[in-house]
């Protein structure tokens, strides 16, 4: 149920699901919360509570020592008393289908409410509220306990503790013994194995801790054991906290790895803080009442970070006057990566009014280019980026061209361009990973070992989709370069030697008299390849060649494409990677890893080509409303798996279930971005220039 700034799913659900006793346990454990600090840091669950993923977590803070994301705080458990009566909330899952969780039972409601994630939970003649937030910047969690119906109640608080990477089997909790300090109130946790302080606290005042240790062994996390990971974790607790709640006054229970000088007094201080700072940027995006894009913009927020692992380097970026941001591609497992943040970059950022970030991100990638390529991606705690990618350069500037278009900022232009300048160069020369221009002025990579394009599937060594050669979607984001590069050459009226439309006018002939598969009336996927001279193979990735600025696809051709497209790859949920005719045709993504991988891009529904999709039928089609309809089916998705966020993925067929990670970056960019392109095209808006301080008509 989505209200203007809310988004609600009743318990019972208003489908007709029985509402006794033996409420669906199932309803409640797919569906998962997600609250965000603008560090990569997060906290995240299940909504009855119970952890599922070895991702999970009431409090997963992004640090630089040690680096990465850490799973501290694995969740929190409360008990409620009020006289002889006595309710169990939280719990966790056990082998053989055992369940130690009432909180079924009890949830009225779960809502999100300016990203605040809030439970209703009936005990009674009580009503509980629990809502949970981290604070912006800051690697805090806070979690706030009103009482809004009933007298009093002792509320009792045991968080379990679990210390370890988050990406890392969930059998390395450290075993030795915690040690736990406390002190006035504060309470310090640390280990002799790790350099790690956890600080714990109730606000306004300390109230009781009750020190009764307790090691809670083997519980299940059901959703890595159907992903075929080793399942079973332990975690531990150093006793509970004990609070008295009278009526709406609130107690806030708060964890952190910041010293206590910087905690705030009192935690309803995050609370509001956190509804203001969402409020600001639904003005600022500028959607006024329309729920779904209010959602969006909200969700958009989360993946735009200040890299909490490299503190280094925003260190250094702060001294040069420079901002440091980046894009996490997706929660809960996925760092910072070049392909998903260029791709996403327009949504996130430009559709949402946040130029300053956007020109932050544009100038952060530049200082990590190496021999004219972009990072693939960051390893999870690492400094040192991967550079295994043809694509996420080639979309570098094409997000640099869209932040022009709405910005009209040109001394970033004249920053980067010796940049982009380099790469053209390295490209034409030749670079990293067999990547060069071919003598038909085409592009071409080819590394044994590696997948350089987006569909990048590989396990043990099995390149899924090598998709070596010439790849179709790399010579439409070639050609776009190129043109962007002599229309931004001829307005800097820079020096060059590189006729860059001359580079462009080559790469577009030869395409166009090789890539035409007249059989099928569409594109070849890949050409010149070691596998297929010409892969037919009918993939999303030709939609590209008319979707993008400069289209390298002839205009007589347009039709044909986004015919064939639309009969064999269109889902209510995205674009199937791979059509149904096609011997690797996968209609599910799901069991273990080698079987997911499989899938991944062999037919697999991806709901961020929509966006390019979008952008091609309005070319063919002069029907804004048309192409709006095709985005219709992600309002109910937003209840469905990560609540108020986009999946990675979705079944290639009916009913189209959700998978990958809950919420994915690209994947709410680029809804985002074509649900507004289809209501109001893009265009410079009058705040950018004020913000950015560019002279307008610049």
């Amino acid at each position: 149920m989505l209200e203007t700034h809310r988004l609600v799913i009743p318990w019972p659900p208003s489908d007709g699901r029985d509402s006794g006793a033996q409420r669906d346990i199932a309803y409640l454990r797919q569906r998962e919360w997600l609250v965000t600090n603008g560090l990569g840091g997060y906290g995240s669950g299940t909504l009855v509570g119970m952890p599922t993923r070895k991702h999970h977590g009431l409090f997963v803070p992004n640090l630089d020592t040690p680096k990465g994301r850490h799973v501290l705080i694995s969740r929190c458990d409360e008990v409620l008393l009020s006289g002889t009566q006595r309710w169990e909330l939280g719990g966790a899952e056990f082998p053989g289908d055992e369940v130690r969780n009432h909180t079924h039972l009890h949830i009225e409601e779960f809502s999100l409410e300016h990203r605040i994630a809030c439970w209703r939970i009936r005990c009674g003649p009580l009503l509980l509220e629990r809502a949970i937030v981290m604070p912006h910047n800051q690697n805090t969690v806070c979690v706030r306990y009103r009482l809004l119906e009933g007298d009093t109640v002792q509320l009792q608080i045991r968080p379990f503790l679990s210390f370890r990477r988050h990406d890392d089997s969930p059998d390395t909790s450290i075993d030795a013994p915690y040690v736990l300090t406390i002190i006035e109130g504060q309470h310090e946790v640390t280990h002799p194995d790790c350099p790690i302080t956890l600080r714990m606290t109730l606000r306004p005042h300390p109230d009781t801790f009750v020190s009764e240790p307790r090691r809670e062994n083997e519980f299940l996390f059901r959703v890595e054991q159907e992903r075929g990971y080793y399942a079973l974790a332990n975690a531990y607790s150093p006793g509970y906290f004990v609070a008295l709640l009278r009526g709406h006054e609130p107690v806030t229970f708060m964890a952190s790895t910041h010293t206590w000088a910087t905690l705030a007094p009192d935690g309803a201080l995050a609370f509001d803080a956190e509804t203001r700072r969402a409020r600001s940027l639904l003005s600022r995006a500028q959607t006024g009442d329309e729920p779904f894009v209010n959602q969006l913009v909200l969700a958009a927020d989360q993946f735009i970070v200040l890299p909490g692992s490299r503190t280094d380097e925003s260190a250094l970026a702060q001294a040069e006057g420079l901002d440091l941001r980046t894009v996490i591609a997706g929660y809960h497992w996925f760092g910072d990566w070049g392909r998903d943040t260029m791709i996403s970059l327009e949504g996130l950022t430009l559709s949402t009014g946040r130029y300053r970030e956007a020109g932050a991100i544009l100038r952060t990638f530049a200082s990590y280019v190496r021999h004219g390529l972009l990072p693939n991606l960051f390893p999870e705690g690492e400094r040192q980026a991967l550079y295994h990618t043809v694509d996420a350069t080639l979309w570098y500037f094409h997000a640099i061209a869209r932040y022009l278009a709405v910005t009209g900022d040109r001394s970033l232009l004249r920053q980067l361009f010796p940049v982009l300048r380099s790469i053209v160069e390295h490209h034409l020369a030749g670079t990293d990973f067999g990547i060069h221009v071919d003598t038909d002025g085409l592009l071409t990579a080819s590394a044994p070992g590696y997948q350089l394009t987006w569909m990048d599937a590989k396990v043990d060594g099995w390149v899924v989709t090598p998709r070596r050669g010439k790849p179709v979607e790399i010579q439409a984001l070639w050609y776009n370069a190129l043109c962007h590069m002599a229309q931004w050459r001829h307005e800097l009226a820079w020096p060059e030697n590189v006729d860059y439309a001359a580079h462009a006018h080559q790469a577009r002939d030869a395409f166009n008299q090789r890539y035409w598969n007249v059989e099928r009336q569409c594109l070849f996927d890949v050409i010149d390849g070691p596998e297929l001279r010409e892969d037919a193979a009918v993939r999303p990735n030709q939609i590209f060649a008319l979707s993008l600025d400069h289209p390298v696809l002839v205009r007589s051709h347009w039709d044909s494409v986004l015919e064939t497209v639309t009969r064999e790859l269109l889902t209510p949920r995205g674009l199937r990677t791979l059509s149904r005719d096609h011997p690797d045709y996968k209609a599910h993504y799901r069991g273990a890893l080698r079987e997911r991988d499989a899938a991944y891009h062999q037919g697999t529904v991806w709901p961020w080509l929509i966006g390019h999709f979008i952008d091609a039928y309005l070319k063919v089609h002069a029907d804004p409303a048309g192409a709006r309809r095709l985005l219709a089916d992600f309002m109910d998705h937003l209840s469905q798996a990560g609540v108020g966020s986009i999946s990675e993925v979705f079944d290639a067929e009916p009913p189209y279930e959700p998978g990958g990670c809950i919420a994915q970056a690209w994947s709410v960019a680029e809804v985002l971005r074509a649900w507004r392109k289809t209501q109001t095209p893009i265009e410079t808006h009058p705040a950018a220039t004020a913000q950015l301080g560019v002279p307008e008509g610049r």
